[in-house]
């Protein structure tokens, strides 16, 4: 793949962040076992307000608690596996066994704070780096692998996001 596919958008509030998370999962390909998503910002960014839009776009009904304390939330939507993760609270790289990582392979990964294991980055289909400064929010989405470019691409040619700066 050449360069990275960057995409950057204003959201004006948190229901523009929800709607992100619901058009990344409406332009998702139907086979998405072992991608990796990583959702990056500080605290009150939208992390988890993206990723509940994104679960509750697959169908999930009921509430998408952060998986801060639980650190997995595991999804079974419309016959695909999504994890939800949260590694704000990891130590290391090493006690990514201990959670049973290997095991999530099976579906796609969502993972807020994944700064605390760097090689997530490199091996993410997708970063979404997300800021807010009290004001306003924006997202910076950047496509990493052939399959996250073709993703992002799709959601690039959306209607919707026909003007990018603004969602």
């Amino acid at each position: 793949m050449g360069k990275p596919l960057t995409i950057v958008l204003t959201l004006p509030d948190e229901a523009a962040t929800t709607k992100l998370g619901t058009q990344l999962a409406r332009q998702l390909p139907a086979s998405t076992d072992g991608w990796l998503i990583v959702l990056q910002g500080q605290l009150g960014a939208g992390k988890s307000t993206l990723a509940r839009g994104f679960v509750r776009a697959l169908g999930h009904v009921g509430p998408v608690p952060s998986p801060t304390y639980t650190l997995v939330e595991p999804y079974e939507l419309a016959g695909r596996r999504v994890y939800h993760a949260d590694l704000y609270r990891i130590g290391s790289a090493d006690e990514l066994e201990f959670l049973g990582w290997d095991e999530l392979a099976d579906g796609l990964l969502l993972v807020e704070w994944p700064e605390r294991v760097p090689r997530l980055l490199e091996q993410a289909d997708l970063r979404i780096a997300l800021a807010y400064d009290g004001k306003s929010r924006m997202a910076t989405l950047t496509a990493a692998t052939e399959r996250g470019h073709a993703w992002l691409a799709g959601l690039k040619s959306d209607a919707v996001l026909a003007t990018p700066a603004v969602l």
